[in-house]
């Protein structure tokens, strides 16, 4: 078992890496560089050598990309170009802000989703079922943007209950956001909650056609002391991964929810960097969600181990 950990963690570390050597060539790909971007119509002669000079842009790229890795590694996420601020201070209130958005759609929408999965996986093809469901499908297939200027029409502007965009400042203290971000929230939670949902439905479904949920039965087992004993144990332990991933995707696809309601977070930081040519800021966030998705897929997979008996015993009796 702990060899099969250490094994997972090294997997994630080398994940990272290959990960921020591809962002950096992505990047070193674009067409210009910062300084052009920054000098804009005086990007030329000595005042553009000087400018990347001072950045270091005229080193080779394997050398400036040994160099920016190993000072990530040491906590030195460089020097914003465009913005004349360390990274790290213009970073870190964003990412707190993306948490926050995506600690508060989790919040409510797993805890939701789970519930309405369960239900309507017992009560099949039911009226609840059956609206719940549908429900689930069309708010599936709806873009976020999409729902996300709905609800802003409906909510904002006809209405007039809950603000359209976020004007807190990036560094505000959390509590100002809160009633900012509710329409985000609204907006994620839909649509965390239709895809948990859906797969919690197929996998009650599947484990109350499983033999052993029926051998339960034949043996006169209540039916709630059948759920709760048999099915849902069983039924809950392939949403784990479900729930990292979608954690994961809505901490790094944020974008356009983040643009739509100009919240101030990294998505939103992401969009104005690469309009900026901000190409040292656009590294530093890739990375960074890069890390949280690894990082969450990593704690998905150890808690489906710990919680999951069988499978740990299968891993131990494999033979290298």
């Amino acid at each position: 078992m702990f060899i099969l950990i250490i094994r997972r963690l090294l997997l994630g570390l080398l994940t990272l890496l290959l990960v921020s050597g591809i962002v950096f060539v992505t990047v070193e790909a674009l067409p210009g560089d910062p300084c052009t971007a920054y000098l804009g119509r005086m990007a030329q002669g000595q005042r553009l050598e000087n400018c990347r000079r001072d950045f270091g842009l005229d080193r080779p790229a394997l050398t400036r990309y040994i160099s920016w890795a190993s000072g990530i590694l040491h906590g030195d996420l460089g020097v914003s170009l465009k913005r004349k601020k360390s990274i790290a201070s213009i970073v870190i209130p964003r990412l707190r802000n993306t948490l926050l958005l995506g600690f508060a759609a989790s919040v409510i929408g797993i805890p939701i989703s789970i519930l309405l999965g369960i239900l309507t996986g017992l009560w099949r093809d039911r009226p609840v079922d059956l609206w719940v469901s549908s429900t689930a499908i069309f708010a599936m297939t709806i873009p976020e943007f999409v729902s996300a200027t709905l609800l802003v029409l409906i909510f904002s502007i006809w209405l007039g209950w809950l603000p359209g965009i976020v004007t807190t400042r990036p560094d505000a203290p959390l509590f100002e956001f809160l009633s900012d971000i509710l329409l985000p929230i609204i907006v994620l939670a839909l649509v965390m909650t239709a895809h948990i949902l859906r797969m919690v439905r197929t996998s009650v479904i599947d484990v109350m056609a499983s033999d052993y949920v029926e051998m339960a039965r034949l043996k006169g087992v209540p039916y709630w002391r059948m759920v709760f004993r048999h099915v849902l144990p069983n039924a809950l332990l392939p949403t784990i991964n479900l729930v990292a991933l979608t954690i994961a995707w809505l901490l790094g696809g944020v974008v356009v929810i983040e643009v739509v309601f100009n919240y101030p977070g990294l998505g939103r930081l992401m969009v104005d960097a690469v309009s900026d040519r901000d190409l040292a800021m656009v590294q530093v966030i890739a990375l960074i969600l890069a890390a949280i998705y690894v990082t969450l897929n990593l704690l998905a997979d150890l808690l489906t181990l710990f919680a999951n008996p069988r499978l740990r015993s299968m891993r131990t009796q494999v033979r290298p």
